[in-house]
């Protein structure tokens, strides 16, 4: 178990509030094919997501017919799924972008400690199309790559990168200590 402050407490019911949208936390939904195939290659056994929020990955997963997969959601807005648990895959989908920056190293530094083969990580650039309770834009961090891959570089070795309209995604592996 991690003792690493992701979240502040203020923050965490901010995303407890927005996730009652039923259109907030749909972007994982978009990658199962894609999550679908790495899990395939990489001959996975866990799979470990990261925001999980509704869990709409692990029921994208389950239709395209996903099975033998050991499924750990982790989201600080859903404490009942508990702590952030280490696995084959570990997919953090649209959600960096939302991270507090007070807390983004420390986020970094929970993924690195539970990827054990690969991540997947889907990171918006642009501003989100929600916005928080409190009125600020639901993209706490919009930064170009640029800004984002030195970050990531400092716990994983970049393995692929690809770009979408909003953004890019990476596949990770864990960096050779």
């Amino acid at each position: 178990m991690s003792d690493l402050v992701v979240i502040s407490e203020g923050y965490r019911l901010l995303q407890q509030e927005l996730h009652q949208n039923p259109n907030y936390g749909v972007a994982s939904i978009g990658y199962a094919p894609f999550v679908k195939q790495t899990l395939e290659l990489c001959g996975a056994r866990s799979l470990s997501d990261y925001g999980a929020g509704k869990q709409n990955l692990w029921k994208a997963l389950t239709r395209l017919g996903v099975k033998g997969v050991e499924y750990f959601p982790y989201d600080p807005a859903f404490p009942e799924y508990g702590p952030p648990k280490p696995a084959d895959l570990v997919c953090c989908i649209d959600v960096l972008e939302h991270i507090e920056p007070a807390f983004l190293e420390s986020v970094l530094l929970d993924l690195s400690r539970i990827t054990k083969q690969f991540g997947f990580l889907s990171i918006a650039t642009v501003p989100a199309g929600k916005t928080l309770p409190d009125g600020r834009n639901a993209h706490l961090i919009q930064e170009p790559s640029s800004w984002w891959l030195p970050k990531l570089c400092r716990y994983f070795e970049i393995a692929q990168l690809g770009r979408h309209p909003q953004g890019f995604w990476v596949i990770v592996e864990p960096r050779k200590q």
